[in-house]
């Protein structure tokens, strides 16, 4: 098997290609720069020439505009980026004949769920541009599964966390403030909840996806074995590095978020339908990530 990943230069895109050559299975990374083959999936021509030209039998699709303040901002760039770049690399899919495309969606088209855990059967609930253009892309893939026949499966993950992360993001920015012993900020008392796991689980749920006939034409929520709040989460930082960082519990930065988001999937479809366990726990990603960091600093 060898597998197109696209948005290969993102935090996921990273860990999942490093663990698929681990496993043996050739990858072609894609992004807009830094792989060999390297372009934009709006370009028809690097899209239907260049990428169709390259040897591979899947593809995985993480390619995307995720900052959801930018999607505010100019939702018409996360628009086309996120819906027509999916677009673009369905036909790709089909025209390839490939034997799967996973297309990467997100916990977010729930918004703010009435209920936990979050089934594949739980209402959407957009939001923001980026929700919307996640919801678009689903209801595309699974009109080419569904009219054409195009072997299909969607992932709906909650917050991803490892090497190659963003600096700002809460993950890494804990780590960070934790090394340094500098205070660790926490709005609404930390009181959010997700469902937080290290990208090397998520690339596993992709090689199980790839691999398994029950997981066409399947959507999969996708998150760590259980919930837990921005607090519990920067307290294990903190006991992880051995870290005397001072919590600093900060009231919400606004009205909107007085009421805390709590959001975290119930991954029982997974284990069920692909028989798929976490490759890492927690603390094991966690510990993980502590280590690329101080490599990093």
């Amino acid at each position: 098997m060898k597998v197109l990943v696209t948005g290969a230069s993102g935090m996921v895109g990273r860990n999942l290609v490093g663990y698929f050559r681990e496993k043996g299975v050739g990858t072609v990374p894609t992004d807009l720069a830094g792989w060999d083959v390297s372009g934009n999936l709006l370009d028809k021509d690097f899209v239907f020439k260049t990428l169709a030209s390259q040897d591979f039998d899947a593809i995985i699709h993480l390619a995307a505009i995720t900052e959801l303040k930018k999607t505010i901002e100019d939702p018409k760039t996360c628009f086309e980026v996120n819906c027509f770049g999916t677009l673009n690399m369905l036909e790709l899919a089909k025209k390839k004949g490939v034997s799967r495309i996973i297309v990467a969606s997100s916990a977010n088209v729930f918004g703010a769920p009435k209920h936990n855990p979050v089934s594949e059967e739980s209402p959407f609930d957009p939001r923001v541009p980026y929700d919307y253009s996640k919801v678009v892309s689903e209801n595309m893939a699974m009109a080419f599964h569904r009219s054409v026949g195009l072997p299909v499966a969607i992932t709906r993950s909650w917050l991803l966390f490892g090497e190659y992360d963003q600096p700002t993001r809460a993950t890494i920015r804990f780590i960070r403030a934790c090394l340094k012993e500098e205070p660790l900020t926490l709005y609404n008392g930390g009181r959010d909840t997700t469902s937080p796991s290290h990208a090397v689980n998520y690339a596993k749920l992709a090689l199980s996806i790839l691999t398994n006939e029950k997981a066409v034409g399947q959507a999969f929520n996708f998150g760590g074995e259980g919930p837990v709040s921005i607090r519990e989460l920067a307290e294990t930082v903190k006991r992880l590095t051995g870290s005397g960082s001072e919590l600093k519990l900060l009231p919400p930065r606004s009205e909107l978020e007085k009421d805390p988001q709590i959001s975290y999937p119930s991954i029982d479809k997974i284990k069920s339908l692909l028989g798929y366990k976490h490759e890492l726990s927690l603390e094991q990603g966690l510990k993980r990530t502590v280590d690329w960091v101080k490599t990093q600093s």
